[in-house]
């Protein structure tokens, strides 16, 4: 009896019936980690140092916009469901000056502070001399840049809905 740790000779078994879905998923998860390696250089060539990637899209989610955002607001647009892992991010960027708080009655909203602005100013002069004219060197001009945000949205999308249908297995 073959044990059952053994290697499959059935490449379907081994990397399912349409291995480009394996390769576009290793790609996202690449991209993932080298995004997030990006974006915590870039804010510390910026002159923040000592925050997660985490922290700089929330801080960058803050800064997007004029209006404050709820805690709940930052984890839905960022895709985040552990509420904790935001609120941390918020309380921690709140403590470096970076972003403050302002109460409605019951609810707390966050928004950047001025430092937090500058910082993400600077975030932004450098992501955009050191990022745009490489995307253009792989053939990414504006409105492939448009298409590709769309794109991933609606992987986002249908990769949340795998999800909810996966937990009801």
């Amino acid at each position: 009896m073959p044990d059952s740790r053994s290697r499959s000779n059935n490449p379907a078994a081994l990397h399912g019936r349409e291995p480009a879905l394996a390769e576009m998923e290793l790609g996202t998860v690449g991209t993932m980690h080298a995004f997030q390696r990006w974006i915590v250089r870039c804010v510390e060539a910026a002159g923040q140092r000592d925050l997660t990637a985490t922290d700089v899209q929330v801080l960058h989610h803050l800064n997007r916009r004029a209006h404050d955002r709820r805690l709940t607001d930052i984890c839905f647009i960022l895709n985040i469901e552990d509420s904790h892992v935001v609120a941390y991010s918020l309380r921690k960027l709140v403590g470096l000056g970076l972003a403050c708080t302002d109460r409605h009655g019951k609810e707390v909203t966050y928004s950047t502070t001025e430092a937090g602005r500058k910082c993400m100013v600077r975030y932004n002069e450098i992501r955009e001399h050191r990022l745009l004219d490489a995307l253009g060197t792989i053939g990414l001009r504006k409105t492939a840049l448009e298409e590709l945000a769309l794109y991933l949205r609606r992987m986002s999308g249908l990769y949340d809905q795998a999800a909810r249908a996966a937990a009801s297995l």
